[in-house]
């Protein structure tokens, strides 16, 4: 699965969508199984450090919650925002924290990653899918001002990030994997190859979006009001 080509774009850019399905939940095609709350404490990482390859075992609790669909005119996204958490059994302080969103576009097939790291990095990853995958893959590239990455001064001098590939797999039981390739050129040491890998397990199910929690509440006032009494 390779990122999609964008092209062949309608003359009319402003005009939204008015036929849009308001439940999320029903409209995430592959990326229905990873809503909900996940958990595993079996990760592993493979990081540069000045005197080699260092190999971390890590922990790790992944939110992935529905958003209301969102509209760029006539492309439509329905989407999870996501948080990553994860810590060590030897610190205390957090190994790595993560934000973005996951988005599908059911008209193309356009899957999209977009993550933010509180160490000044963005990245958006792109890649194609059908409904019913079993396995994703989307990357991005530094340099490339659709699907790229963008990083501090420092992270381009120090560790500069040329490539990012993640592969999701949903797994027979239920679960879900993950393996993560950055490709790194770190200072006076040349290419690394900086890789996680992971397998979850879900805790919780995810809420409906915004909108379906509205549209739930009026449905249940409506039911709950009094029937009035006529009488002749």
């Amino acid at each position: 699965m390779t990122a999609v080509s964008m092209g062949n774009f309608p003359d009319d850019i402003f005009t939204e969508p008015n036929d849009v399905d308001p439940d999320t939940l029903a409209n995430l095609g592959p990326l229905t199984r990873l809503a909900g709350v996940w958990e595993s404490a079996a990760g592993h990482d493979i990081n540069p450090k000045e005197d080699g390859p260092e190999h971390r075992d890590f922990i790790e609790r992944i939110s992935f919650e529905p958003i209301d669909p969102q509209a760029n005119g006539p492309q439509l996204f329905y989407g999870l925002r996501y948080h990553t958490h994860i810590t060590t059994a030897e610190e205390d302080i957090a190994f790595h924290d993560q934000v973005g969103y996951w988005l599908w576009e059911p008209a193309t097939g356009l899957v999209l990653q977009s993550l933010a790291i509180p160490r000044g990095q963005i990245a958006i990853a792109a890649g194609n899918a059908k409904p019913d995958d079993d396995t994703l893959i989307l990357t991005a590239e530094r340099g490339q001002t659709e699907y790229g990455i963008c990083s501090t001064s420092f992270l381009e001098h120090a560790f500069r990030t040329d490539g990012y590939m993640i592969k999701v797999t949903f797994n027979p039981d239920g679960s879900f994997s993950y393996k993560l390739e950055t490709s790194l050129f770190v200072r006076a040491r040349g290419q690394f190859l900086h890789v996680d890998e992971n397998r979850l397990v879900k805790v919780s199910e995810a809420n409906p979006n915004p909108w379906m929690q509205l549209i739930a509440a009026r449905a249940a006032r409506s039911r709950s009001a009094p029937v009035p009494n006529i009488s002749s």
